[in-house]
């Protein structure tokens, strides 16, 4: 399987930036840039529309990036008007209907970002410096080079790092706004791509570099693979203390990764921590008493399990499950409860299904009993799968005590319940 995983860490993402990277794996790039000049002859107010590919040096590296020159004297166009442009161009130079429907997804995550935005209907929506042509010469490029390397195939996979944001301010046509400006954070909002602040004051995520990554639904986890080739990148601007070289890597994922990938659990990976230490000096009751401080506490689950320490001391082994932000904080009901010395911690993944907790009702002997049922189960995209269906022990408790009948028998009556929601939450799929 061929993957591309688009490295944004010492870069950001921008249309020009994502397209001299991309030029780089299509065999015949010219042929790409030619067909993209003729765009001026599809939006109106376009004079003059020059596009090269150049090779730049930075940092001692060989950089694609992309020289345009527009002459253009509309300043604002609405919608409707990119979209016709758009599609005629998509139409007349036949790209197929996978490129068709990406390029016309990233328009209109755009479109509808902006009118989210300014609250306005998109009939009535005026673009700014999204509707200059160099939005389209982005949108188009980038959809034709993916189309040119396979990468709207089945068997073709998009890993993307995360990305740096930027900060500070930008001057547009609605005056000063913060970066990332709305329209970035407003795809971002609505993507699965992971970003974070900084780690310079100024523009690294632009709304057509979002749009274009939002839409190929990338994974966000890394990647083994055999590389066949690097491609490097920037775009129109240099820092001084950032590099801004964006990097694209091309290659074959191994039998194994394209295994895991496609695996229906892959979507239930959650990060976990374990806390655990020994003591040897402490009472049964001071053992009881922190199991039931660590209950009004955010744990997950405890295990005490009884050992021999090193020196043949009888010992107990504390091992406690938590999410990784309340780490800290149950380490101290640790050292102030327990007087260890020490905690050892790790953050581990852990495969954890969905699972829904269903409130019902059961008679038994002429009175009704509340009952709550958790139902567990696994999407994938053919079907759900049942993993289990139980009643709440605790209720079951309860039942038996004030019915006088043993949980083994109570269980008996909560079959016709759990059938109930075995079909239910299968048919819920689909």
């Amino acid at each position: 399987m061929k993957l591309l995983y688009i490295d944004a860490i010492n870069s950001g993402i921008s249309g020009d930036m994502f397209l001299a990277s991309l030029l780089g794996l299509v065999p015949d790039s010219d042929t790409l840039l030619n067909e993209l000049k003729s765009l001026k002859d599809y939006l109106p107010g376009v004079s003059k529309l020059q596009i090269e590919l150049v090779n730049i040096t930075r940092s001692g590296i060989k950089l694609n990036k992309l020289k345009i020159d527009i002459k253009e004297n509309k300043h604002h166009r609405t919608a409707n008007v990119l979209k016709i442009s758009l599609n005629k161009f998509l139409e007349d130079n036949n790209l197929t209907n996978e490129a068709k429907n990406y390029a016309n997804n990233v328009l209109n995550t755009l479109i509808q970002a902006e009118a989210e935005i300014h609250g306005e209907l998109i009939e009535n929506l005026h673009l700014h410096e999204l509707s200059s042509i160099d939005t389209l010469i982005d949108i188009i490029g980038v959809s034709r080079a993916l189309e040119t390397i396979g990468a709207f195939n089945n068997n073709f996979k998009i890993f993307c790092s995360k990305l740096p944001l930027g900060g500070g301010t930008i001057k547009t046509a609605h005056g000063i706004l913060p970066i990332p400006a709305p329209a970035t954070l407003k795809i971002l909002e609505k993507s699965n791509l992971v970003g974070y602040n900084g780690p310079i004051e100024n523009e690294l995520v632009t709304p057509t570099g979002a749009a274009l990554l939002a839409n190929l639904n990338t994974i966000n986890f890394p990647c083994e693979a055999r590389l066949k080739k690097v491609i490097y990148s920037t775009g129109q601007k240099e820092f001084n203390n950032f590099l801004n070289i964006l990097r694209l890597y091309y290659g074959e994922m191994e039998e194994e990764e394209i295994l895991i990938e496609s695996h229906p659990l892959k979507d239930y990976i959650e990060p976990i921590t374990v806390l655990e230490t020994n003591v040897d000096d402490v009472s049964g009751e001071i053992l009881g008493n922190f199991i039931k401080k660590l209950e009004e506490e955010d744990i997950l689950d405890i295990q005490i399990i009884p050992s021999i320490t090193k020196k043949n001391r009888p010992s107990h082994n504390i091992k406690v499950l938590c999410q990784p932000e309340y780490k800290f904080k149950i380490i101290e009901k640790f050292l102030y409860e327990l007087g260890t010395l020490g905690v050892r911690f790790n953050t581990i993944s852990r495969v954890c299904v969905e699972r829904k907790i269903e409130n019902t009702d059961i008679e038994i002997n002429g009175k009704i009993y509340d009952l709550r049922y958790k139902i567990s189960y696994i999407d994938t995209k053919k079907e759900r799968k049942i993993v289990n269906i139980k009643p709440e022990n605790e209720d079951l408790r309860r039942i038996a005590e004030d019915s006088g009948l043993s949980l083994k028998e109570i269980l008996f009556f909560t079959q016709a319940k759990r059938e109930h929601f075995f079909y239910k939450y299968k048919k819920n799929n689909n």
